[in-house]
């Protein structure tokens, strides 16, 4: 009776010995050919659209603003170069409800070399022109065309919008006149006064200015602290360069001094973390209690509300209070973790260890996340730019716009040379033609939408390509270095290059297809989330409980596709398969060690975050006392209005710089462990099949 054949498992089946094996495969074919083909397309397409954008695109139209005939105000040779602000004729018809619609103030709009800086009205220039000119002469400038005089009367100059009606003080912000606003006693003043006349007849008062400069721009309640932003960057520019600089030097450090204290360091970076979070806590402590019987410090965030000045809410206990609570929370806990992991920990310090060892043979790993630096920065300037011309291409388009938002042939486009003189015009009294956009009828200006699109996706593709190169390469180097026999005599010559080499040569297919499934499901969520800020307003309660559970599963699958992809490269570095077999190989031998795969990988995880961590407080801390102006003794920091906008960047920056740095140790350790488990599988320790990592390794990870 013939024997029953046994099932497949659904863990796959171990690895068995094979003689000829003897670390990553150097007879490889191509894999994944036709993603490799369609990846190439894309990339041809790119450029086509980058060339087209380029051809359409005008970046100027980003640089400069128009006014109501499609001109550039200060565009160098041209009328206008002198002209470099924008000048709004009647700001009061910004609250139109067809400026949301349009994003279009229903006025007209002239460039200007300066704002006004006193209030004036057309008809006060008539009277006293005969004797006195000069307030004709200064009016006149923010006129259409120059005026030898004003002979017109205010309804006729209305009626052919030559001038405004009235002028009032204004300062330029975002290259736009916009009224001076000021604070007299707590009442909101114009240039001194409450109420003034509007050049028609009516009283207005400064509130409803501010109403009607709000409507064109949402930002003006944020203009002392943009100002005051770019302010503190002109100053602190240099501070923060050498910040990251000195983040890469100390990443740089702590990795060399890693080959040789893995231990050590490690300690020191559990001590270090442990102290600058205490010296938070401490400071946090230190703020609440000298704000102690201040006026006004017993409020709390909720009495206050949203406030444009956040030295506000510093200026309150309770925000000290919680920071101290937050950090008094994240102290415990990290207390607590090498409290019940510390037997783990141990592994990890070994795995370290064995990871040193690996980069103290391959030191050209250390220099690698400069590369893909260097291609990630192409890859997010050739985005930036193209997305740009492409905003910016086509010619300009005016839109007919009426004040009173009731007009049949609103929203339609004309032309603003013959407007005055059609039946539209006459049909919508006080309407105006005026500027609305860039576009055309062309077909490459009707598909504009889709190759925004079409950018956004290729570039989230090749973002995910260039970071996959870099894993499979690393991983290359690192596993020439495990299945060496005799380290470090059985190592082959220039392993980074030659893996390098070999990802380039025979896998782009194969790291195309994983990027390609990481940028698909990034497209979604980036969908997902615009499509949530489009409609947040008519959502019910169970719209946004789906919309929440779609983010947060898409969240979970992309975290889930990133670790499968990470190992899926392994095995690729190591056997030349395509990605599909790859991914599955590695996907298997994960699950046959899952046990093992749960406690080495996040303990390890955790160790390289430590680092991270102590590289970003430490030049975090050094930041906050210059830009706080705390080391007068060593040197004098700079006088700025935000210490914390330089400190955050500083911040950021150091994390980022060390997240790149240390990602090489942590495709070292993966690559290891994914090389270990199978040196398991395939061998037995014995004369005919040995094992191929370290006995100190083996004893501590076979327990």
């Amino acid at each position: 009776m013939a024997k029953k054949r046994k099932p497949p498992s659904i863990k796959g089946d171990p690895r068995t010995f094979d003689p000829d094996f003897k670390g990553p495969v150097i007879n490889r074919s191509c894999t994944d050919v036709l993603c490799f083909i369609i990846f190439i397309l894309f990339i041809i397409g790119y450029i086509i659209l980058g060339l087209l954008a380029w051809l359409h695109g005008d970046p100027r139209r980003v640089a400069y603003p128009t006014d109501s005939q499609g001109h550039f105000c200060g565009q160098k040779g041209t009328p206008n170069e002198n002209k470099s602000i924008l000048f709004y004729f009647n700001l009061f018809s910004c609250t139109s409800p067809s400026v949301m619609v349009n994003l279009q103030c229903p006025t007209t709009q002239i460039c200007v070399s300066k704002c006004p800086e006193k209030f004036l009205t057309y008809v006060e220039t008539q009277f006293p022109f005969e004797k006195d000119k000069k307030s004709w002469t200064y009016y006149s400038q923010f006129c259409k065309s120059p005026f030898p005089k004003p002979e017109k009367s205010l309804s006729q100059i209305l009626m052919d919008d030559d001038c405004p009606a009235a002028i009032f003080p204004s300062k330029p912000f975002l290259q736009r006149c916009f009224p001076d606003f000021s604070s007299k006693n707590g009442t909101l003043t114009v240039g001194n006064k409450t109420v003034f006349e509007d050049g028609k007849g009516k009283t207005r008062n400064a509130v409803e200015l501010r109403t009607a400069a709000n409507s064109i721009n949402k930002v003006l309640d944020a203009k002392s602290i943009g100002m005051k932003l770019f302010e503190d960057y002109a100053t602190t520019w240099y501070w923060i360069l050498i910040g990251l600089t000195i983040a890469m030097l100390l990443s740089w450090s702590f990795l060399i001094l890693l080959r040789f204290t893995a231990g050590f360091l490690f300690w020191i970076f559990i001590l270090g973390v442990i102290g600058v979070i205490g010296y938070g806590i401490w400071h946090c402590y230190k703020e609440y209690n000298n704000l102690q019987g201040q006026q006004n410090a017993h409020l709390t965030i909720y009495d206050i509300g949203i406030q444009t000045d956040i030295r506000m809410y510093f200026q309150l206990r309770q925000t000290w209070f919680a920071f101290m609570i937050i950090l008094c929370i994240l102290e415990a806990l990290v207390i607590l973790m090498l409290i019940f992991l510390r037997n783990r920990i141990r592994i990890s310090i070994a795995l370290l260890k064995e990871g040193s060892k690996a980069i103290r043979y391959v030191p050209t790993t250390l220099i690698y996340p400069a590369l893909t630096f260097v291609f990630l920065s192409i890859c997010i300037c050739y985005w930036a730019v193209t997305a740009v011309y492409l905003a910016t291409s086509g010619v300009p388009i005016y839109k007919i716009i009426a004040p009173a938002g009731q007009c049949k042939y609103e929203n339609e486009t004309c032309d603003p040379e013959i407007f005055n003189t059609t039946e539209m015009s006459r049909a919508c009294p006080g309407a105006q033609c005026i500027f609305a956009f860039y576009g055309g009828k062309s077909i490459y200006h009707q598909y504009i939408p889709t190759f925004h699109v079409f950018n956004l996706f290729v570039f989230l593709w090749l973002i995910n390509f260039v970071i996959a190169l870099g894993q499979c390469t690393l991983a290359g180097a690192f596993a020439s270095y495990y299945w060496a026999l005799k380290k470090p005599e059985d190592i082959p010559p220039y392993p980074l290059f030659t893996a390098f080499g070999r990802a380039i040569r025979y896998h782009t297919g194969s790291l195309a297809f994983g990027s390609l499934i990481l940028a698909l499901i990034q497209i979604l969520r980036i969908v997902l989330e615009y499509l949530d800020k489009r409609f947040k307003e008519s959502q019910n309660n169970i719209s946004k409980f789906c919309q929440c559970c779609l983010k947060c599963c898409f969240w979970c699958l992309e975290k889930a596709v990133k670790f499968l992809n990470r190992n899926a490269y392994v095995m690729i570095a190591i056997y030349g398969k395509n990605f599909c077999r790859s991914a599955r190989d590695a996907f298997n031998l994960l699950i046959r060690n899952i046990l093992k795969v749960a406690v080495m990988d996040k303990v390890t995880d955790f160790v390289l975050i430590l680092g991270k961590i102590l590289v970003t407080g430490c030049i975090g801390v050094l930041a906050f006392l210059l830009f706080t102006e705390r080391l007068p003794m060593l040197i004098e920091g700079p006088t700025l209005n935000y210490y914390w906008v330089p400190f955050l960047t500083v911040v950021i920056g150091s994390y980022l710089v060390a997240h790149g740095f240390f990602s090489v140790y942590a495709m070292c350790i993966d690559t290891l462990f994914i090389c270990f488990l199978e040196d398991l599988e395939r061998n037995d320790g014995s004369t005919e099949r040995p094992y191929y990592m370290t006995q100190s390794l083996l004893k501590i990870l076979k327990n």
